[in-house]
């Protein structure tokens, strides 16, 4: 059972704002899947099942002490490796969106690139925490990429590119936040874009077309613009107040792609104007401001990286995800978290908040 001295220091703010985003979630999710028409759909009711569940798993992390984590981390790393082998399973693995990214578990499928974030990041914690403050030789930091590579390698050959950028940024953020000698900075600044147009040369021909998409806007023809000139129109027409609830345009007449997921801030956007966008990125602010105050007053350094790997996570997610639906960032399939549709999604968010909270409300020593 959970210690009511550790209850006092759980962040209630954070919880707040979890729950806000989620109502958000439910209500663009019905108007993006159209239930004054159809009725409560089916997206609505897994989006409400999913959180209900992932309440209940918030509630099991917070009784395990995140420190039990860090003892179990090799079994996780190598867990997390098999999960995503999974999805080349005959039979098991599922292409869908264009990339073997999902297991099908009869009713269900879900997304294991979701759920291995969380298992890389109580991992990758631990292997840095035994390396802090001694990044500063090649040596060590080729053992940091060498250890991260196998799970974004894996995500990227799905293809997903969208979810291994994500991993990405966790791995830059956790490194980072571990001591990295400044030397390495800005000599990884300049390996990263002499990289990247040789990175280019070995991406899969549908990725080579989303950075195609993405450097020629106007160009209508190339896969995505077009989705996204429509997500441009419906967030430019929402104005200040929006059209109101169920009455975007864009929204309605199903010109925007996967509207109740990769899309739904575009119909926030139409549906609510500006004033519905900003309220929505004030959460995202307060949200991340929390989560780094954690992150500062954690007792011991692991739990420090871990709320940082989930921190840089989320941050990373939301300025995609809604970058993309203004075009200022390429198109990929991250999603918006908390708000947009997917069980594995949300899940993997639950988990990372039941995370967060962990650490935050273990800040201090419990006197019995």
């Amino acid at each position: 059972m959970l210690n009511k001295k550790l209850v006092k220091h759980i962040d209630v703010g954070l919880i707040i704002v979890v729950i806000l985003l989620f109502a958000i979630s439910v209500v663009m999710i019905s108007s993006a899947t159209h239930v004054t028409k159809y009725g409560i759909t089916r997206q609505v009711k897994m989006q409400v099942i999913a959180f209900s569940l992932g309440v209940i798993v918030v509630m099991i992390m917070l009784i395990i002490d995140y420190n039990t984590f860090s003892s179990f981390a090799k079994p996780i790393y190598i867990g997390s490796i098999i999960l995503l082998l999974c999805v080349y399973v005959p039979g098991l693995g599922k292409a869908q969106y264009g990339a073997r990214s999902w297991i099908n578990l009869g009713p269900v499928d879900i997304q294991p690139s979701e759920i291995v974030k969380i298992g890389f990041i109580l991992s990758f914690a631990k292997f840095l925490e035994k390396r802090q403050n001694r990044l500063d030789t090649l040596k060590e930091l080729m053992a940091v990429f060498l250890y991260a590579a196998p799970p974004i390698l894996l995500v990227l050959k799905e293809p997903d590119l969208g979810n291994a950028l994500v991993f990405v940024v966790i791995m830059i953020g956790m490194t980072f936040a571990s001591g990295l000698n400044y030397k390495f900075i800005t000599r990884g600044l300049l390996v990263g874009a002499v990289c990247t147009p040789i990175a280019y040369k070995f991406m899969a021909p549908h990725q080579k077309v989303r950075i195609d998409a993405y450097l020629n806007p106007a160009d209508l023809s190339l896969p995505g613009n077009y989705q996204v000139m429509q997500s441009k129109i419906a967030i430019g027409s929402g104005k200040l107040i929006g059209k109101g609830l169920y009455n975007g345009t864009q929204n309605n007449n199903n010109f925007l792609p996967v509207q109740e997921s990769d899309f739904i801030f575009a119909v926030i956007g139409e549906e609510f104007g500006l004033i519905g966008g900003i309220i929505v990125l004030a959460l995202y602010f307060i949200f991340l401001y929390k989560m780094i105050k954690i992150t500062k007053g954690a007792k011991d350094k692991y739990g420090s990286l871990v709320v940082v790997g989930i921190t840089s996570m989320f941050a990373f997610q939301i300025f995609e995800n809604i970058g993309m639906t203004m075009g200022v960032m390429p198109v990929t399939g991250v999603t918006l978290p908390f708000i947009s549709y997917g069980g594995s999604s949300i899940l993997t968010n639950m988990v990372a908040i039941g995370i967060v909270l962990n650490v935050g409300m273990r800040r201090q020593k419990i006197n019995f």
